[in-house]
């Protein structure tokens, strides 16, 4: 049976939008200016300027949370150095690869063909030697005289993946080529990334670090108010919706990228309820969807185990609803259903590592405790909301067939 949305359509286009640009609320909008970030732009400006004079910048590595403008400072300077390379003619190219991204960064192989391709020349993804691919590459690159800025987002999910190797190749490039210069730009979200680097690789990388702090809740108000007038139609905004939505963002250690997220989701459920003003009822319905979104995302990606453990810890957590709850509930749980599934059990200390993986994806709070000659233990606490949960636990159970 068909429905005619002709009407539906025509209704909807006919009606005033709340959204004037939507894309000043999306991570990949760079803004004319960028508040509380003046000594992190004025620093990498300056670690850059001498490209324009063509001499080869230091690497640099750029850590810090989730949402505190490193991705967008560094581009955005970046662009800026780009532009008055251009104006003076001096060859500077900037290429910004995002090492997340799945078969773009989960090999060696793979990251040079596809930086081989960033400077137009097309390599197999699959197929050649890796020795291979390093040689066509290199003499790609060598082509011209000009230096080089390599921004790798997220380099500690490339080295995770591919080893550290690739980053002692990078820092050996130069020293193989006779026209162009390569500096690296790497942006970690991981304080700790370059600690667990071979001490050899990190010798030879010799770079400079920049650590950016988190926003907080004062600043996240500024962003979100510069962002929403460039996004929103005027007087849509109820009063205290800006500050609902940065102490959301304060709570999650200052990320100003999921403070936007709230206030453009909560933009979004209030078109479809043909609403014409945004309210704090809205920010708190954002909050419950994105986590949920966030976790679902999460659910469908993960291992059979993980789900399995994550749904032990839903059903423990029904049970006793007010007590906290402990790797080992949990575990007699998991190997129940782990029965009813024809699944091998795993120890209760990898179950325990898992529970450590979903504590670090913002799932759960696992705090560690001693239990004196009985060892240690975690105790678990949810940290999405419980609202939540129902949709999730669903999910769980159909894909693991219970």
């Amino acid at each position: 049976m068909s429905t005619d949305l002709t009407t539906f359509f025509h209704d909807y286009l006919e009606k005033q939008p709340l959204f004037l640009n939507k894309k000043a609320l999306q991570t990949n909008y760079t803004p004319s200016t960028i508040p509380h970030r003046v000594d992190q732009i004025n620093t990498i400006a300056s670690m850059l300027a001498p490209i324009l004079r063509g001499e080869k910048p230091s690497n640099l590595f750029i850590y810090g949370k989730t949402g505190t403008g490193k991705t967008l400072v560094t581009q955005y300077v970046a662009s800026q150095v780009s532009h008055v390379a251009q104006e003076r003619n001096v060859p500077v190219q900037v290429v910004y690869l995002n090492c997340k991204l799945k078969r773009v960064a989960d090999t060696e192989y793979r990251i040079i063909a596809q930086l081989a391709k960033e400077f137009g020349q097309d390599i197999p993804a699959t197929g050649l030697p890796t020795d291979e691919v390093y040689k066509l590459f290199l003499k790609h690159l060598d082509q011209d005289k000009r230096l080089i800025v390599l921004i790798l987002d997220e380099i500690d999910q490339l080295v995770k993946k591919a080893g550290d190797e690739i980053l002692y190749n990078f820092t050996r490039i130069n020293s193989v080529l006779k026209n162009a210069e390569l500096s690296v730009i790497g942006i970690s979200n991981d304080l700790l990334f370059m600690d667990n680097i071979d001490p050899r690789v990190k010798s030879s990388l010799n770079e400079e670090e920049l650590v950016f702090p988190p926003y907080n809740a004062i600043q996240i108000q500024d962003i979100l108010r510069q962002r929403s007038n460039i996004a929103f139609r005027e007087n849509i905004l109820q009063d205290g919706v800006i500050e609902k939505c940065a102490a959301y963002a304060a709570r999650e250690h200052g990320d100003a990228r999921r403070a936007l997220e709230l206030l453009r989701v909560s933009g979004e459920l209030a078109e479809r309820k043909n609403q014409q003003l945004i309210t704090i009822e809205h920010i708190d319905e954002a909050e419950d969807k994105i986590e949920r979104d966030k976790v679902l995302e999460i659910v469908h990606t993960q291992p059979k185990q993980f789900q399995l453990t994550l749904l032990s810890i839903f059903l423990v957590k029904e049970v006793s609803e007010t007590k906290p709850l402990f790797t080992g509930d949990v575990y007699e749980i998991y190997k129940d259903l782990s029965q009813k599934i024809n699944l091998k059990p795993l120890t209760q200390r990898r179950v325990s590592d898992i529970i450590a993986e979903l504590d670090m994806l913002g799932i759960i709070n696992a705090k560690v405790i001693s239990k004196g000659r009985y060892g240690r233990t975690r105790e678990i606490r949810l940290a999405i909301p419980i609202s939540t949960v129902p949709l999730i636990k669903q999910a769980l159970q159909e894909g693991l067939n219970l």
